[in-house]
């Protein structure tokens, strides 16, 4: 009896929570909101306008969710409580089973859920663009860029995002100098705005023949896909376009065609690169879009009235200004040095297992605990 005690106090504690959401979410009024969208979809001339349509079908979308999450909680809640009334009925251990089962499955959706709703920021809805930079450490640190390339696709993969790897450049014996990416689906950049900054790692070197311990670093920019943003004016003239031939993978039309595109903002030096499209107009567009992103978040992080003021000064990549570290020998840690928050399962986090760390960054960013 002392479990299912247990099991009724944390479904009791929960309770107030799922019904705190659903306030939090607006869900009486996201429920109106979607019947004049849905009325909206299906007047006359809705698709003439393919920008404005999609963006009503997007927020059709964003609070059809919330809706249905807020559903799911409930009938979460109804099942547990039911499974409770069984077993008092008649104990069994297996419905104890699934009653811990359940009850952990709807801490979690909560937990995601208010998460969530700390996604207040202007851009926090759009897609991510990643941009990995080698920092110290040479081929140490290509390697390691290109570690943190492949973490960041399997957290996006099981989050059911849309991965795109966009441009690399690879190093001299192994890894990559830089890459780009981006990441589709609704709170990409609202989750993975946290990542940005300065990764540290400490190995045991594999291109060591002795041995030795080795710490090299890798800078992540991360910007939200931007699609229009009147407070940036790129003017024609202001950009130099270079074409060239993929060096990556991709097909023969892709490595036999100039299609890959180089951008540079000669203003402030900022370059950015996409090769991995068929077309060079396609890739041109992804070049941009990353243009456009870089200028907007140097803009609103340094409080800049125009881009003309930016100068394009990046932090060094070295000991001293990294967010997080990565342990591998002597001993294994994932540490954040803004949040506190740590996690001894390295291998897992290098497979994507980042939730533990985004959580905690976006609680103490509501908190005020820690700037942007």
């Amino acid at each position: 009896m002392v479990l299912i005690d247990e099991y009724k106090q944390r479904l009791s504690d929960i309770t107030p929570k799922v019904k705190e959401l659903h306030s939090v979410l607006n869900i009486e009024a996201a429920k109106e909101e979607i019947e004049q969208l849905h009325l909206k979809a299906a007047e006359p001339g809705f698709w003439d306008d393919a920008e404005k349509s999609q963006k009503i079908l997007q927020r059709t979308k964003s609070l059809e969710n919330n809706v249905e999450d807020d559903k799911r909680l409930n009938r979460a809640l109804e099942d547990i409580a039911t499974l409770i009334e069984m077993y008092n009925e008649e104990p069994d251990e297996a419905i104890i089973e699934d009653v811990k089962n359940e009850l952990e499955a709807l801490e979690k959706k909560v937990d995601a859920l208010t998460l969530k709703t700390l996604l207040k920021g202007e851009y926090d809805g759009s897609n991510a663009i990643l941009s990995f930079h080698a920092g110290a450490g040479g081929t140490e640190a290509q390697d390691w860029t290109e570690m943190l390339l492949r973490m960041y696709i399997r957290w996006g993969e099981a989050h059911g995002y849309k991965v795109s790897v966009l441009d690399t450049l690879d190093g001299g014996d192994a890894g990559i100098k830089s890459a780009s990416m981006i990441i589709e689906g609704e709170n990409a950049y609202g989750y993975l705005k946290s990542e940005s900054g300065i990764h540290r790692l400490v190995r045991i070197s594999p291109f060591d023949a002795s041995g030795s311990r080795h710490t090299s670093f890798s800078a992540v920019e991360v910007m939200p896909e931007i699609e229009e943003d009147m407070s940036v004016d790129i003017r024609p003239e202001d950009i130099k376009m270079d074409v060239f031939r993929s060096s990556g993978a991709g097909g023969q039309h892709i490595n036999k065609t100039s299609s890959a595109v180089r951008l540079t903002h000669i203003p402030t030096g900022i370059v950015t690169s996409c090769q991995t499209q068929r077309s060079q107009a396609q890739n041109r567009d992804y070049a941009m879009k990353m243009l456009v992103a870089k200028l907007v978040e140097i803009k609103e992080r340094e409080h800049l009235s125009k881009i003309e003021d930016i100068k394009g000064v990046q932090k060094e990549i070295a000991w001293g200004s990294q967010i997080r570290s990565y342990v591998f020998m002597p001993y294994t840690l994932v540490k954040d040095h803004r949040t506190g928050f740590e996690n001894g399962n390295v291998h897992a986090v290098m497979d994507g297992d980042l939730d533990g760390f985004i959580n905690a960054y976006l609680k103490a960013l509501a908190n005020g605990e820690i700037d942007k």
